[in-house]
C-alpha cells in the first residue's frame, strides 16, 4: 500500500497550497494533469520553509529551519520521509532530477530571512536568485522532464519569471516586511523615505523581468505553457496595480487582487489558450 501513502503525501501538498495561494492553485490546475502533484509537491516544500522564517515567531527559527534541512537531505537520500510534505518533494527530486545546488540555495536564502535583512545589490541578487530564481528552475526541470537542451535553453527567462513575481512581491508586502520584520530587500532604498522616482527605478527593473519572462513562457511546452502563463498575468494584474499605487500608499497598504479579477483572467486565459493564441 506503498502507492497510497505517496498519494496522500501529494495530496498534503496540494492542500498546502490550495491554503496558501489562490492564484499558485489556479495555475498549477492548468497544467498537464501529469504535472500538477509534482509542482504541488515543490509548492509544499518552499512554503513550509518560508513559513517557519516568517510567521513561526514564537518559536526558534534557527533551530527549525536547520532541522527542516537536514530532514530534506535525509528523505532525499533515503527516498522517504514521514514528512508528508518532504517525502513528495524528495520523490519529485529523485524523479526529476532537481539538483542538489538549487535546495542548497533556496534553503541558504530562507536563513538569510532570520536576522534584520537590509540588502546591498550583491546579497539583493543572491536573496532573489535562491528564494525564487531557483524554485523557477526547479519547476522548470518538471517541465522539461529530462530533456536537457529545452531546460538549457528556457533557464535564464525561468529565473526572470522567479525574479518578478518575487520583486513583486516585496512591493506588495513593503508593510509587513518593513515594520514588522525590519527587512530591507531592494538596495539603496530608504522605506522612511519611500518616493516616486525611488518606486519607479524598481518598477522598471521588474518590467525587464516580465519581459524576458513571457518569452521563456512561450517557448514551454504545451503541457506546462498555459499554467505558467496564468500564474504570469496573475502576477502582472497585480504588478499593473501596484504601479498605479503611490508610494506612500504601498507603504501602508497590502495591495491584492480579487479573486473576482483571478478567476476571470482564468477564463480568458483557458479561452486564448484554446485558440493557442497566449
Amino acid at each position: 500500500m506503498f502507492s497510497l501513502y505517496e498519494k496522500t503525501t501529494f495530496g498534503c501538498s496540494k492542500l498546502i497550497t490550495e491554503n496558501y495561494s489562490t492564484s499558485f492553485t489556479l495555475g498549477i490546475k492548468t497544467l498537464d494533469r501529469k504535472l500538477r502533484m509534482p509542482i504541488f509537491a515543490i509548492y509544499g516544500f518552499v512554503r513550509f520553509a518560508d513559513e517557519i522564517v516568517d510567521t513561526f515567531h514564537d518559536f526558534d527559527k534557527e533551530k527549525l529551519l536547520n532541522r527542516f534541512k537536514d530532514h530534506t537531505y535525509e528523505a532525499i537520500e533515503e527516498g522517504i520521509s514521514l514528512n508528508p510534505v518532504l517525502h513528495s518533494f524528495q520523490s519529485v527530486v529523485r524523479e526529476y532530477k532537481i539538483e542538489h545546488e538549487l535546495i542548497d540555495a533556496f534553503l541558504h536564502s530562507m536563513a538569510m530571512d532570520l536576522g534584520t535583512v537590509t540588502y546591498e545589490e550583491s546579497k539583493y541578487a543572491e536573496y532573489i536568485y535562491g528564494s525564487a530564481e531557483v524554485v523557477g528552475l526547479m519547476c522548470l526541470r518538471v517541465f522539461c522532464n529530462g530533456n536537457e537542451e529545452l531546460y538549457d535553453h528556457l533557464k535564464t527567462d525561468a529565473r526572470s519569471l522567479g525574479a518578478a513575481f518575487q520583486k513583486v512581491n516585496f512591493l506588495r508586502d513593503l508593510k509587513s516586511d518593513f515594520y514588522e520584520r525590519g527587512r530591507v530587500y531592494f538596495p539603496g532604498v530608504d522605506f522612511n523615505d519611500f518616493t516616486i522616482d525611488a518606486k519607479k527605478v524598481i518598477e522598471d527593473d521588474i518590467q525587464v523581468d516580465f519581459k524576458n519572462a513571457y518569452r521563456g513562457i512561450m517557448g514551454l511546452p504545451e503541457s506546462s505553457r498555459r499554467g505558467v502563463y496564468l500564474a504570469y498575468v496573475y502576477y502582472l494584474k497585480l504588478f499593473d496595480r501596484i504601479k498605479k499605487t503611490s508610494a506612500a500608499r504601498i507603504q501602508h497598504e497590502r495591495i491584492r487582487v480579487p479573486d473576482s479579477i483571478k478567476f476571470a483572467l482564468l477564463a480568458k486565459t483557458l479561452v486564448k489558450g484554446s485558440f493557442n493564441v497566449l
